[in-house]
């Protein structure tokens, strides 16, 4: 007989549960009950937690953010920083970035949010990820801090994600160094003299 999950492993089996229902057949045919089925468990053991599907993607979307977090690279410049972390992104987040523009326009439309409200990166820790990166690079005194507004901080990051859904496929290398080289380094680094 399998040990009976509690706390926080029962916790991450129905979100994990979850996620993988969203992922496997989207927001429109997605349910409490198809949940409870692939966790192995009842949908009142859901219902306890969350009130609605609603509740529960959001919860599902927040988990896999937080538990699926990147490491920041550390390269020794902020090319190499933003790049590698791109290229990790690219070769391990399609899916991701399918599900999250994708498969939950209907949850998007139906509970008034957009991506960007499941992705607060307080919440998820984006935001402290980024700021070590960014401050490395200050650091390092390859930039300067004033030109590292939230929308260019974020910039390559937000090509990338608009190049996936675009395909809904990884996204060429060469690509990906236009996106730094072209219009975002050029953004940060002081001008050449």
């Amino acid at each position: 007989m399998p040990e009976r999950r509690r706390g926080a492993a029962l916790e991450k089996a129905l979100l994990d549960a979850a996620w993988e229902e969203l992922a496997e057949t989207g927001y429109a045919r997605f349910t409490m009950e198809a949940v409870a089925r692939r966790a192995g468990t009842s949908p009142s053991v859901l219902y306890r937690r969350w009130s609605d599907r609603d509740d529960l993607v959001r919860a599902a979307t927040v988990h896999v953010l937080r538990e699926y977090r990147l490491d920041t690279p550390d390269t020794g410049s902020l090319r190499g920083d933003v790049l590698t972390l791109m290229r990790e992104i690219n070769a391990t987040r399609v899916q991701f970035i399918t599900v999250m523009g994708a498969h939950l326009a209907g949850y998007y439309r139906e509970t008034g949010t957009s991506p960007g409200d499941l992705r607060d990166p307080l919440v998820t820790g984006r935001a402290q990820a980024l700021d070590v990166l960014f401050d490395r690079a200050v650091e390092r005194g390859e930039i300067k801090p004033e030109p590292l507004t939230e929308r260019v901080r974020s910039l390559p990051f937000d090509l990338l994600r608009h190049e996936i859904l675009m395909t809904f496929a990884p996204v060429p290398d060469d690509v990906l160094e236009e996106i730094v080289d072209t219009v975002f380094l050029p953004l940060v680094l002081p001008p050449a003299r």
